[in-house]
């Protein structure tokens, strides 16, 4: 079936989305939450599963972006999003993320690899599907696997 595309050979509105994506996982990073509401729309849905968390969820609208930070705050500290290469998936960005953050109680830094798959909605993020690995990331979007 081919390698998926990468996005430096998508068209200019998946550039823009991946460019959004971008700066929702700073905004994440940052831990604003001003910042952080301002780039994702009020409806906004992120399902974090069970293979990712201690606490899987699903969290809806600007009250639940509040909920999923205050809960990985009060275990984590110095969390970061960091986008290491997207796809175009026509109407969704394909993110690989790497994420890290250091354990309030026992200082251990902790990293994952995570998959997600963005949809985007005038230039805000409309919600994210975060996946235990890029392969399974890439199938719901109906890209191909990697290479």
């Amino acid at each position: 079936m081919g390698c998926a595309r990468a996005v430096a050979y998508a068209g200019l509105m998946a550039q823009e989305d991946v460019a959004a994506v971008q700066r929702v996982l700073d905004a994440f990073s940052s831990g604003d939450m001003d910042r952080i509401l301002a780039l994702i729309a009020s409806d906004f849905v992120a399902t974090i599963p069970p293979a990712l968390s201690a606490e899987p969820d699903t969290y809806r609208g600007h009250d639940g972006v509040r909920r999923y930070f205050q809960t990985f705050t009060e275990a984590m500290s110095d969390i970061r999003f960091e986008g290491e290469r997207f796809w175009d998936a026509g109407d969704a960005v394909v993110a690989a993320v790497r994420m890290t953050a250091r354990g309030r109680q026992t200082a251990i830094m902790v990293e994952q690899l995570i998959g997600q798959v963005w949809r985007m909605r005038d230039g805000r993020a409309a919600s994210v599907q975060s996946y235990p690995s890029m392969p399974a990331a890439l199938r719901a979007a109906g890209l191909p696997e990697l290479c």
